[in-house]
Parts: structure tokens; C-alpha cells; sequence
């Protein structure tokens, strides 16, 4: 089974035997392939009825839920690894999406696609309209992505908040690209994130007065 790019990204690499949270899982694939190819313990939420009976239909733990509501149920770093994958932009809250993965999982895979794109910004200067690609198939009227993150932003953002990137991975295509100008050149982009530990307080020297 292929799988499309930026999940094969992940699945690279995460470890065999690892607890995996799906979250916004479609029909399963991903949580399949580490299922079969490094015996991982997933679970998936997805929002659609149908990819959760495909999901299902696999033989994979999948329920139906929101993931603006259902993460607040779940136990602190109950997973190794949460996944979100091309889901954070249709999020109502990302950013109490993104707290919660990293509160659900010792690290967090998000990946979306980068709407400051060459081809997103070519396609507004000079056609004045929302784009329509191979990536972004739906109309602005239909389409499911509320929140239209680029990749700066989204830097900005994990910096801001005292979030680590771990790793960092950019997909021109179906092909990985350098980080070199990714805001302008990539189309979708992959971040592997953990909660910055926080630093001992200093401690005065001894013999000092207070």
C-alpha cells in the first residue's frame, strides 16, 4: 500500500510498538500500515461516517468524534505519538487542537498544506480568486479549510507557545524539498513537535543573602 506523501513522512518515523493517536484518520490508511509494517497500537478519531466504516472495516480501533470537542476526554500522555495530519487547517480551534495533542502525546505529528504557496499567491495577484489544485480541490464555498495557515504562521505560532520542533519536513508535489524559502516553495508541510521542558529555577549560591 502506498501511502501519500506527507503520512509517509510519519510513518518513517515513528518507533515499532508505539502508542499512536490518529486524529482526523480518514479511512485508516496510515494507522494500517503501522499496524502491519511496525505492530503499533493506533486509534483513530475521524469526523466522517464513511471513512470510519472503511477504517473500521480494516479491523482498526476508530471512532466517530469531533476533534474541536472529543480530545478533551482523553488521558494526559496517554500515546507516544499524536497524529494530525492535513486536519489542523479545518479545525474551528487549532490552536486548543494543537494544546491538546501535545497534552494527549509525548510528541505530535502535524502536517498541512502551506497556503502561501507560490501557486495560492500566483492565483490571487493575478486571477483575483481562491485556488483550486490537485491539493486544494474545493471550491471556496465548499471547501472544509476554515483557517488558511502558512507555514510562518504556523513557526510563528510554535515558537510563541515554548513548543519544540523536533523535525521538519517540506513536500513540493509528491517530492520532498529543502527548507530554503519553504514558505514560498513547499505545498505542504510536516512538523514533529514536543512540549519545550521546562528549565530548573535557579538557584541562588550558597552563603548568598536573601
Amino acid at each position: 500500500m502506498t501511502l501519500r506523501p506527507d503520512l509517509a513522512i510519519i510513518a518513517d518515523r515513528i518507533e515499532p510498538g508505539a502508542r499512536v493517536l490518529d486524529v482526523g484518520c480518514g479511512d485508516g490508511a496510515l494507522m494500517a500500515a503501522l499496524r502491519d509494517t511496525k505492530h503499533v497500537d493506533a486509534r483513530g478519531l475521524e469526523l466522517d461516517a464513511g471513512n470510519v466504516a472503511a477504517a473500521v472495516s480494516r479491523g482498526l480501533s476508530v471512532i466517530q468524534g469531533d476533534a474541536d470537542i472529543e480530545l478533551a476526554d482523553y488521558p494526559d500522555a496517554s500515546f507516544d505519538y499524536a497524529i494530525l495530519s492535513q486536519t489542523l487547517q479545518t479545525a474551528r480551534r487549532p490552536d486548543v487542537v494543537l494544546d491538546h495533542l501535545l497534552r494527549i502525546g509525548q510528541r505530535a505529528f502535524v502536517s498541512f498544506p502551506n497556503f502561501a504557496h507560490w501557486g495560492v499567491r500566483l492565483s490571487l495577484l493575478w486571477g483575483g480568486r481562491m485556488p483550486v489544485t490537485r491539493l486544494l480541490p474545493e471550491q471556496w464555498f465548499d471547501t472544509p479549510n476554515i483557517h488558511h495557515v502558512t507555514i510562518d504562521d504556523f513557526r510563528a505560532f510554535v515558537k510563541a507557545r515554548g513548543i519544540a520542533v523536533e523535525g521538519a519536513w517540506f513536500l513540493s508535489g509528491d517530492k520532498q524539498t529543502t527548507s530554503a524559502a519553504a514558505n514560498f516553495r513547499a505545498e505542504h508541510a510536516v512538523f514533529l513537535l514536543r512540549p519545550r521542558e521546562l528549565k530548573e529555577p535557579k538557584r541562588s549560591p550558597q552563603g548568598s543573602k536573601h
